[in-house]
């Protein structure tokens, strides 16, 4: 019987673990950082009312979906001009949340035809060079998402989560199918997979809808890490993850690094694993989560001052 998507990233991820030559997994420290998680009350997942719109049911899905098209830029995001501190992704976020309350969302039709422009605008961004790119490339994300629903689903948001019908599984696998979306590398003679951002939107939607109605999903809890810059480098400042000489030296140089590269795939892979290793301590132990909940925990984790100080891998893509 063939794999899933889900399944694919569990397996391929696990494969680059074994294979890997730059990043490597500490079992000692895994299982110490078990036992810590296992420990601490776990609150459930919401969405922060401060950086995130909500309102009617219609307004709060189109929200989602067009915050999740353009959740991406991480390696752009030290050029970001940030207004009280906030991070790469609350700036993006708290931005799009002032343009839903003042003006209500954009339709399939007008993200079809957003530009560059109408981002630096909306998301209150410098015309620099590298905010530019990162603008230009939010742009062509929206006009997919636009293309995507009127082409597919009648300019209607709800269109794709009716198509996934319950299963976060099948979601993920109707927005794989935009371009950008597509969170799939080559590493020595395989495909790794990720679909991070995928994978995230059906997170967020069960998160802002109290998993119900759009956000009511029957496997959700197979859903696996979110593979990004943040949570791995959470897991390597917790000792979990720990990378060669030279790549510990080019992150902490703040040298960027290639997407695709053997390292760059390796720090997301090796993520997505250690994560699958930590819930399966965790439930050996008599505990119970879920890869999608250590996800939002360790991502939480990695909002406090003394984590965010260190410096973190950055990679520029449309993927994290």
């Amino acid at each position: 019987m063939s794999l899933d998507l889900l399944d694919q990233i569990r397996s391929s991820c696990a494969r680059v673990a074994q294979n890997a030559r730059h990043v490597r997994l500490e079992y000692d420290s895994l299982r110490k950082l078990a036992g810590d998680l296992s420990r601490k009350h776990t609150s459930p997942t919401v969405l922060d009312p401060a950086h995130h719109f909500s309102g009617s049911d219609a307004d709060t899905l189109a929200f989602i979906l067009t915050l999740d098209a353009i959740n991406f830029g991480s390696g752009w995001f030290p050029h970001l001009h940030k207004p009280d501190g906030l991070s790469g992704y609350f700036t993006i976020s708290t931005a799009l949340t002032r343009h839903f309350h003042e003006s209500g969302p954009w339709m399939a039709e007008a993200l079809a035809e957003l530009d560059a422009t109408r981002c630096h605008e909306t998301f209150a961004q410098p015309q620099t060079s590298e905010i530019e790119e990162l603008m230009l490339l939010f742009a062509r994300a929206l006009n997919h998402l636009g293309r995507f629903l009127l082409d597919g689903y009648g300019g209607r948001f709800e269109g794709p989560i009716e198509a996934a019908a319950g299963s976060a599984a099948n979601l993920v696998r109707i927005l794989g199918e935009m371009p950008l979306y597509q969170d799939v590398a080559r590493y020595d003679d395989f495909e790794v997979f990720f679909y991070k951002r995928a994978q995230l939107t059906a997170a967020d939607l069960s998160a802002a809808f109290g998993a119900r109605g759009p956000g009511r999903f029957d496997d959700l809890d197979r859903l696996t890490l979110f593979a990004d810059n943040l949570v791995p480098h959470v897991l390597r400042c917790e000792g979990v993850l720990s990378y060669d000489e030279g790549l510990a030296a080019r992150i902490d140089r703040e040298d960027l690094i290639e997407p695709g590269s053997p390292e760059e795939i390796e720090i997301r892979a090796l993520g997505v694993h250690a994560v699958e290793r930590l819930v399966a301590e965790i439930k050996a132990a008599g505990g119970s989560t879920t890869a999608q909940e250590l996800d939002y925990r360790l991502w939480s984790w990695g909002q406090s001052p003394s984590i965010k100080s260190r410096p973190r891998h950055r990679t520029r893509c449309t993927y994290y």
